[in-house]
C-alpha cells in the first residue's frame, strides 16, 4: 500500500534488469522455490525444510504456473496461479467456493506469493509490475476469469483497497493448515469486471496513482510470455528429470500422498517417461482409475452443437437452432464445454469445432451428452459415438507432443478439474 501511495514511480519505466516470466528450468523454479520458503518462514507462515524450499503438490501439476521475477540474475519476486483441477484449490482446506465455482469461467488461485525482504529496491519496484503480470497472464493466457486468494487478515486491506479485491461470503479461517495454521481470509475478484471496476475507482486519479490506466492501458515491456501452441491454454514445465528433482530427490511429498492424488498424478502424466517418477499404485487401482481414462487436455475451441438438420455444418454456418459452445478440455473419446443454455443428458447431435486459427481447420464429430456439471446444467461432458476423424485425432496427437507446435500439426494433415 505504501508502494501505491507513492509518486516516485508508480507508472514510470522499469529498468531493464527487471524481467517477468515464467518460471520454466530447474535453477528458475528453485529459485522461486528457495525464495517463497525464505520469506515464509520469516512470515511465520511455515516451519524451516530440510530442503530449503517450499513446494507443494500442486506445482506438480501442468495446471499451475509459476511465475517470477528477476533482477539481473537474482530472483526477487514469485507468485503461482494454480487453476481448476482433480486436487482441487489449496483454499477449499478452510473456505466454501461454491459460488465462485459456478460457471462461466475458470478458476484459479493465487498463491505462493513472495517479494525477497533482503532485495530493498524489490519492495517498492516489484510488487505491482508482478501483479500486473500476473492479471495479463492470468486474462490473456491461462484463460482464467475468477481470481480467489487467501490472505493474512494484515494484508487484506490491500486487496480491497488497492485492487478490488470482494471477500468472500464464508466466514474467515481461524486456522488455515496451508499456512502453518495462520488465520486466513478469502477475498475473489472477477476479471471479466476487474477493468470496470478499476475505472470507478481510479478515473480521476493523477497518472502516477491511475490503476485503471496501469492494468488496463499501460505495457509492460520487461514481461515476457512463454510461446504457447495455438489452442492450449496452460504452460506444463513439469518435464520427468525436474519432477523426480523435486518432489522426490529434494523433497518427499510424493511419498505423503494419499490414494486418490496419487490416481490424479498417474492420470495426468500417462507418458511411459513419467512413470518412474511418480508414486506407483497398487495393480487394482491403476486399472480401475488409469487405464481406463484418457489423457485430458486443456484447450479454448469456439464451437456449436448441431441438433438438427437444419444448416449445413461443413460451412460453418450456425442455425438458430445451434447450441454455442466452449470447449475448454478435451480427450481422444470425450471433451468438456460450457454452452450457452442448458443442457440435457441424453442430448445428441454433431459438434462443430474450430482446431486452429480463424477456424483455417474445422472438425465435425456426432456426440452426445452424457454428464452435466455438479454445479450448472450448462457445462457438460460430451462422448463422441463413433471412431473420431482424423483430423481430431492429429489435434489430440498435437496437445500430448510438447514438442511439436499444435498449428503446424493441424496444417499438416491441463485443467483436470472434477467438476463434471
Amino acid at each position: 500500500m505504501k508502494a501505491c501511495e507513492s509518486t516516485r514511480w508508480f507508472n514510470k519505466p522499469l529498468s531493464k534488469k527487471f524481467v517477468f516470466k515464467l518460471a520454466q528450468t530447474k535453477e528458475e523454479l528453485e529459485a522461486c522455490f528457495r525464495l517463497l520458503h525464505d520469506e515464509y518462514v520469516r512470515a511465520g507462515f511455515m516451519k524451516p525444510d530440510p530442503s530449503g524450499m517450499r513446494v507443494t503438490v500442486y506445482h506438480a501439476l501442468p495446471t499451475t504456473s509459476t511465475l517470477m521475477c528477476r533482477y539481473g540474475e537474482r530472483v526477487v519476486g514469485t507468485v503461482s496461479l494454480i487453476r481448476e483441477n482433480g486436487l482441487g484449490f489449496p483454499m477449499q482446506r478452510a473456505f466454501n467456493l461454491s459460488k465462485i465455482l459456478q460457471p462461466p469461467g475458470n478458476v484459479a488461485e493465487v498463491s505462493a506469493l513472495a517479494i525477497d525482504s533482503r532485495f530493498h529496491a524489490a519492495k517498492s519496484r516489484t510488487m505491482m509490475p508482478l501483479l500486473k503480470f500476473l492479471y495479463e497472464y492470468a486474462e490473456y493466457r491461462f484463460d482464467t476469469r475468477h481470481l480467489i486468494i487467501a490472505v493474512h487478515p494484515e494484508h487484506i486491506g490491500f486487496y480491497e483497497n488497492i485492487l478490488c479485491f470482494r471477500r468472500l461470503e464464508c466466514p474467515p479461517a481461524d486456522h488455515y493448515d496451508f499456512v502453518n495454521n495462520m488465520p486466513a481470509i478469502g477475498a475473489h475478484l472477477d476479471l471479466e469486471k476487474a477493468k470496470e471496476l478499476f475505472f470507478k475507482k481510479y478515473a480521476d486519479a493523477p497518472l502516477e496513482k491511475n490503476l485503471f490506466h496501469y492494468f488496463a492501458e499501460a505495457a509492460l515491456p520487461n514481461g515476457q510470455f512463454p510461446h504457447q501452441r495455438f489452442d492450449a491454454t496452460t504452460d506444463p514445465v513439469m518435464t520427468p528429470k525436474l519432477i523426480d528433482y523435486f518432489f522426490n530427490e529434494k523433497t518427499k511429498i510424493f511419498s505423503t500422498l494419499d490414494l486418490r492424488q496419487i490416481q490424479l498424478l498417474c492420470t495426468v502424466y500417462r507418458s511411459p517417461e513419467y512413470q518412474h517418477c511418480l508414486p506407483q499404485l497398487p495393480e487394482s487401482a491403476l486399472q480401475d482409475s488409469v487405464r481406463d481414462r484418457d489423457r485430458r487436455y486443456p484447450v479454448k475451441c469456439p464451437a456449436y452443437l448441431q441438433i438438427s438438420q437444419t444448416g449445413d455444418a461443413s460451412s460453418g454456418s450456425v442455425d438458430s437452432d445451434d447450441i454455442a459452445l466452449a470447449v475448454y478440455e478435451c480427450s481422444e473419446k470425450v471433451f468438456y464445454a460450457h454452452a450457452d443454455r442448458p443442457l440435457s443428458v441424453g442430448l445428441s447431435g454433431k459438434a462443430v469445432l474450430e482446431l486452429g486459427a480463424n477456424g483455417f481447420e474445422r472438425c465435425t464429430l456426432p456426440v452426445e451428452v452424457v454428464r452435466l456439471g455438479r454445479h450448472s446444467s450448462r457445462a457438460a461432458m460430451l462422448r463422441i459415438r463413433d471412431i473420431p476423424d482424423e483430423q481430431w485425432l492429429r489435434f489430440i496427437r498435437a496437445l500430448g507432443d510438447d514438442n511439436k507446435p499444435l498449428a503446424s500439426e493441424i496444417e499438416n494433415g491441463f485443467r483436470f478439474s472434477d467438476d463434471i
